[in-house]
Formats: C-alpha cells, sequence, structure tokens
C-alpha cells in the first residue's frame, strides 16, 4: 500500500470513528432531553459541548486530540455544512405563504424582523462597550462591539425550523411569522456581518454594501420567475410516485440546491440559506414535500445534523470560564433574552397577536444556537472576540436555545395548541 494511499486510509478511518462518537452522542442527548420535556436539537446541542474541551477533551486530552485533530476535522466540517444545506431545503418546503396573505400576519412580519435585530444589536453593542476593556483589552472596541451585537441580533434558523417541526407549528400562523421573521432576519444578520467583518479587515465599502443588497434582489427575482415554472415542468415531467422521487429528479433537486447555495455565497450570506431559497420553490407541491421526507428527511436529521451540532461544541470551552466571566455571562443573558422577547412582543400585541401568542413569538425568536457560532467563529478566527467572550456567548446561545422549550410548553398548553410536548424524533 502505496503512503498516499494509507493517509488516506487512515484519515477515513478516523472520520468513520468521528461519525461514530458524534451521531451516537448527540442519538443519545436528543432521547434523553426530549424525555426532559426538551426538543432534541438542545440534547445534540449539549452532546457537542460534552465532547468538546468542556468535559472529555479536558479528561482525556490525548484521546481527544487523536480523535478529534484538526486534520480529521476538515471533512467532517464539511459534512456539516452541507448537512444545513439540506436542513434548510427542508425548511423551505415546510413553508406556508398562505397565512402571510393576511395583512396582519406581512405587516407583524416586517416589524418583528426590524425589532428583533434593532434591539439585540443595539444590546450586544452595549454589552460590548461595557466588558472591552476587562473581557478585550488590546482589541479595537468598536469591532469587537460590533461582532458582539451581532452575535447577540441574529435568531437560529436550522434551530427554529428543527423546534417548530417537533411542536406542530411549520404550518401554524405563528410559526409562519416566527420563521418568516427569522429567516429576514438572518439575511440582515448576514449582511450586517459581512460589513462588520470588511470594517475589521479595513476593507468596508458602501459601494460593495449596495452591489449585495442588489444581487440579493436579483437572485430573488430570478428564483421568482424562473425558478417557479422550472420546478412545476421538472415535477409535470418527473412527478413522484408511489410516494417515491424518481432518481433524475432527486439528482435534478439537489443540484438545483447546491446551485442555489452557490449563489447565496457568492453574494455573501452563506450557501446554506440558498437551500433555504430552494425549498421554498417546492412547498406548492405536497406530494414532492411527502416524498422528500419520507426518502431524505429522516437520514438529514439522524446523520447530517448531528454532525453540525456536535462539531461546533468541539471548538467551546466552557471551563475556559473563569473570574468575573460568570458575572459577565450573567449580564449577557440578561441582555438576549429581554433584547428579543420584549420588542418582539410589543410589536406582536401592536400588529394584532393575543398576549400569549405575542409571547410565543418572543419565546421562538429568542432561540439562538449554532447561527451564532459561525459569527462568533469569524469573530474569533479574526481575532476580534478573545477566546473567553467566545465561551460567554457560545454559552447565551445555548442557554436561550433551551429555554425555548420549557416556555413554549406552557404557552402552547394555555393557547389550546394540540402538540404542546413536540413529538419530532
Amino acid at each position: 500500500m502505496t503512503s498516499g494511499v494509507h493517509q488516506t486510509e487512515t484519515l477515513l478511518f478516523t472520520i468513520l470513528l468521528q461519525l461514530i462518537v458524534m451521531i451516537g452522542a448527540a442519538r443519545l442527548g436528543n432521547t434523553l432531553l426530549r424525555r426532559l420535556g426538551q426538543p432534541g436539537v438542545v440534547g445534540e446541542i449539549i452532546a457537542g459541548l460534552l465532547l468538546g474541551p468542556s468535559l472529555f477533551g479536558h479528561f482525556f486530552p490525548e484521546t481527544a486530540g487523536q480523535l478529534f485533530g484538526a486534520q480529521a476535522m476538515t471533512p467532517v466540517m464539511i459534512i456539516s455544512q452541507v448537512g444545513l444545506i439540506f436542513l434548510m431545503f427542508q425548511i423551505g418546503t415546510d413553508f406556508e405563504f398562505a397565512h402571510l396573505g393576511r395583512s396582519r400576519n406581512g405587516r407583524a412580519v416586517l416589524a418583528i424582523t426590524a425589532a428583533s435585530v434593532a434591539v439585540p444589536f443595539g444590546a450586544g453593542v452595549l454589552f460590548g462597550q461595557l466588558s472591552c476593556a476587562t473581557l478585550a483589552p488590546g482589541i479595537d472596541s468598536a469591532v469587537y462591539s460590533l461582532f458582539c451585537g451581532v452575535g447577540l441580533a441574529i435568531t437560529a434558523v436550522p434551530i427554529l425550523g428543527r423546534i417548530l417541526r417537533e411542536y406542530g407549528l411549520t404550518r401554524t400562523e405563528v410559526g409562519v411569522v416566527a420563521i418568516s421573521a427569522a429567516a429576514l432576519n438572518d439575511v440582515l444578520g448576514w449582511v450586517l456581518l459581512a460589513a462588520v467583518s470588511a470594517l475589521a479587515m479595513a476593507r468596508f465599502s458602501g459601494a460593495h454594501l449596495a452591489l449585495q443588497l442588489g444581487g440579493l434582489a436579483l437572485f430573488a427575482l430570478a428564483l421568482g420567475f424562473a425558478g417557479g415554472p422550472l420546478v412545476r415542468w421538472l415535477l409535470r415531467r418527473m412527478p413522484p410516485r408511489g410516494g417515491a422521487l424518481p432518481p433524475n429528479l432527486m439528482a435534478l433537486v439537489i443540484g438545483l440546491m447546491f446551485l442555489c447555495g452557490i449563489g447565496t455565497y457568492q453574494l455573501g450570506i452563506f450557501a446554506i440559506f440558498g437551500g433555504f431559497a430552494a425549498g421554498l420553490l417546492f412547498h406548492r407541491h405536497p406530494d414532492f414535500v411527502a416524498a422528500w421526507h419520507r426518502q431524505v428527511g429522516q437520514f438529514v436529521l439522524v446523520f447530517f445534523l448531528p454532525v453540525f451540532f456536535t462539531f461546533t461544541g468541539l471548538r467551546t470551552n466552557v471551563l475556559g470560564l473563569e473570574g468575573s466571566g460568570l458575572g459577565w455571562l450573567a449580564l449577557v443573558l440578561m441582555l438576549a433574552v429581554l433584547g428579543k422577547i420584549l420588542p418582539v412582543y410589543a410589536f406582536a400585541r401592536l400588529n394584532g397577536f393575543d398576549r400569549v401568542h405575542g409571547l410565543i413569538l418572543g419565546a421562538l425568536m429568542n432561540t439562538r444556537g449554532l447561527m451564532e457560532l459561525i459569527v462568533l467563529n469569524i469573530g474569533l478566527d479574526l481575532g476580534f472576540i478573545p477566546p473567553q467572550v467566545f465561551t460567554i456567548l457560545v454559552l447565551m446561545a445555548t442557554v436561550t436555545t433551551l429555554m425555548t422549550g420549557p416556555l413554549l410548553k406552557v404557552l402552547l398548553r394555555r393557547a389550546g395548541h394540540a402538540n404542546p410536548q413536540g413529538t419530532e424524533a
């Protein structure tokens, strides 16, 4: 066996072992947390944290280094990103526009989007200004504060999508408003991230930002005027039969999904939103959606997503939180929770939602998680978020996600919802 083949086989062995550990730990965490009344996704996040330097890596550093070494983690990171594209496609196929036809909901989406970005962004900037001298000495305070602002502003669409599925909310009025506002929230968040990253690297340009926004508008128009007719033509030529998708149709759909991912990546808002955009093209075709979930959806939830959830925990060291870090964690949690729930609740009430459904929207929009980790990792890699602040903000994202399940159980029961416990595996 040649040296190159041997290295490839060794790397493959390590990756397969990683996947066994990740998927097994995530499934165990999913099962345990669901028994405790939490969304299963929360257990997968916690499993990732426990596999990282916060537990396994701390007590067994040599074994963790061999299993999760840098060389072997690169392919796993790519697998996790592909999984996110598939998940976002599935969220897009479940997207229900009918409720948005009511003017109240359209106004609510825009108002909630604006409030759920502006208020927590301002709260994050405030946290950055207050903590910079203590937690980030020597780092440009403006850029550091802006990264903190973006980190608090973004709602985690993939996790929110899974929570909506678990609680049977994907096609309800409140669920559609929440995922619509979260999707717009994230687009604004990624534009902010692109602008802050460019500013941090002294490459900010108003013209570039305008060009990016124009590109997004053209992308949306292209999907609306060309993508929709293309999908209808494909489904006429190759319709699902017997609840199954023809192989050629599945191949073309996957290609279209990845092509949309390339498009959004080139526009600077990350490839996963291309998957969401592609999914929107199919949401009006229930036979396709049912067949896709039957053939592909469960595999995505059991294989791809746990890889992403556990991978991110490997980069977080909870034990690195020391000194005044706990006090700063308490402050950022207060700012994050109040900065999301209160303005969302207020604008939901102003747009006709009752008190309980206003709180449900606030709880849903407070769901953070792994989308924040993308922001935080970029800030960490650029040197504008120090490791301790990275840990604080990761814990903030995890805790705000943990809050969602218990809040929803209470609020959905009060609202008389048929599924206050959640059922998704």
